[in-house]
């Protein structure tokens, strides 16, 4: 597959916005805006709010959001498959045959699961296998990222807070301005498939079940 170093390094970065936040993120978001500002201009509109929000926030509060965002009794998640599949056992066997891709491409997942969006992210530069590369943005990534942005809208939201609430009432009630923001990376990492991957996700159809797509498309054993 021919590379175009550069493209896999913007996908490398914005990995980095859906890790766990700390003062270093703060200066990786920079670098994202001053990218999107200059070869995505779309999404750069759409992420000015993150990176304005990450100027001021404190460490703490951070964490609460993004905790609130995408781990315990969160709005949704960043591991894919679960996004896709929930436990259905097509999630676990996507699960073995990514590890082995990053295992092959020497991608390191540390601390997440294979199906982590940060190292899938990270993995698209390192494959060298078309089929696989064009699979996992097409039936994986891009479909799963519309899917993650659908569940901060707020009839799921209202849903999901009233449990959440019980739990973590402190940043419910004093950063409602931020209870969202999350959006605003999603939808720019989205924004940017679009621009680079336009022919790779012109046949997605929306109204399909996913997990019916996967299993006629994707064949996940070829994964392996």
């Amino acid at each position: 597959m021919e590379k175009n170093k550069n493209l896999f390094e913007n996908y490398e970065l914005i990995a980095d916005i859906f890790t766990y936040p700390g003062e270093e993120l703060r200066k990786k978001i920079k670098r994202v805006q001053n990218l999107l500002n200059d070869s995505y201009p779309e999404a750069a509109e759409i992420f000015i709010p993150f990176t304005n929000f990450s100027e001021t926030i404190e460490i703490c509060k951070w964490e609460e959001i993004y905790t609130r965002s995408f781990d315990v009794q969160a709005l949704t998640t960043l591991d894919l498959g679960y996004v896709l599949f929930g436990d259905d056992y097509k999630r676990g066997e996507l699960l073995v045959n990514l590890s082995k891709e990053h295992k092959e491409a020497n991608n390191p997942c540390h601390n997440e699961l294979a199906d982590h969006l940060p190292n899938v992210l990270r993995l698209l530069g390192k494959l060298t296998d078309e089929d696989l590369f064009a699979d996992l943005i097409k039936i994986i990534i891009y479909p799963a990222l519309v899917k993650i942005a659908g569940e901060f809208e707020m009839k799921h939201i209202e849903k999901k807070t009233k449990i959440y609430k019980k739990h973590h009432r402190t940043i419910i009630e004093q950063d409602k301005s931020f209870f969202l923001i999350y959006i605003s990376p999603i939808k720019a990492l989205i924004k940017m498939i679009e621009k680079d991957f336009t022919e790779k996700i012109l046949n997605v159809n929306s109204g399909k079940d996913f997990s019916q797509k996967i299993s006629s498309e994707l064949e996940i054993e070829k994964l392996g």
